[in-house]
């Protein structure tokens, strides 16, 4: 490999900055183009030597920070770390009486309706997301449908300046009883479809969604539904979701012919 990707046992952590420029020498002429630093958070006093070398941060976790250095010529090729956060919200719509459920933050500086969500955990699927939020928000349960929505948003002040999408989700309950948290929700109630379409007391967003909501529950979810379908990657062992509009049988068909 081109790389060198350095997870030092502790025990090499009693290394010195002359250590350091010994590896680097050695890197270099071994051909490596670029190294990858490990450095748990109880041994970063070794990040000032490697900075010395000149290592850069590319990213941190709860109990390490990863560092790197370009050793290739020219500007460094090596990918960046994450540039997006990624909150989801779920528009739990109950079809039978045309009521979707929304709440009202607390600790806001307008108190407007909108569609209970949060920041997605590592590894989880957005539609995993919107249910789980929706839950720990309002206790009501429900089911992923289809993705209606997204927003991005650049140099966002609540993401330490990075860029922040905004994913609005389907929603069908299987339960009607709220049980509202108190530390995050101010009030949350079932609300009638057309109202808040309607009202000036909804965010943007929700105003927005909420318009379309009430097109698809006329005219048929199929007007605005991005769904998704699940396919293996081509990473041994793992799958992705592919979201997009429903293709009619015929092109289904056709599709899975070519693949």
């Amino acid at each position: 490999s081109d790389f060198a990707y350095i997870f030092l046992p502790v025990v090499v952590y009693e290394t010195s900055l002359k250590t350091y420029k010994k590896s680097v020498k050695q890197w270099r002429a071994e051909g490596r183009i670029a190294v990858w630093l490990h450095i748990p958070i109880l041994q970063s006093k070794f990040i000032t030597a490697a900075a010395l070398q000149g290592f850069t941060f590319h990213h941190a976790e709860s109990n390490s920070s990863t560092l790197t250095l370009w050793l290739g010529e020219g500007h460094s090729r090596l990918p960046g770390y994450a540039t997006h956060q990624l909150g989801v919200a779920g528009a739990a719509l109950d079809v039978d009486s045309g009521k979707v459920l929304v709440v009202q933050d607390k600790n806001k500086t307008m108190n407007a309706w909108k569609f209970p969500g949060g920041l997605s955990d590592p590894g989880e699927d957005i539609g995993d997301t919107a249910v789980r939020e929706v839950f720990e928000e309002t206790g009501i349960k429900s089911e992923f449908k289809s993705l209606l929505s997204i927003r991005q948003q650049h140099r966002h002040p609540g993401a330490f300046g990075i860029s922040d999408m905004y994913i609005i989700c389907r929603l069908q309950p299987s339960s009607f009883n709220i049980s509202f948290c108190q530390q995050e929700c101010m009030r949350c109630e079932w609300m009638d479809l057309e109202e808040l379409a309607k009202t000036r007391e909804a965010t943007p967003i929700t105003s927005s969604v909420a318009k379309l909501l009430l097109y698809g529950y006329r005219e048929g979810f199929d007007k605005i539904d991005i769904t998704m379908r699940e396919f293996p990657a081509v990473y041994k062992g793992l799958f992705y979701k592919l979201y997009h509009r429903e293709l009619p049988d015929t092109y289904k068909i056709t599709t899975e012919l070519m693949d």
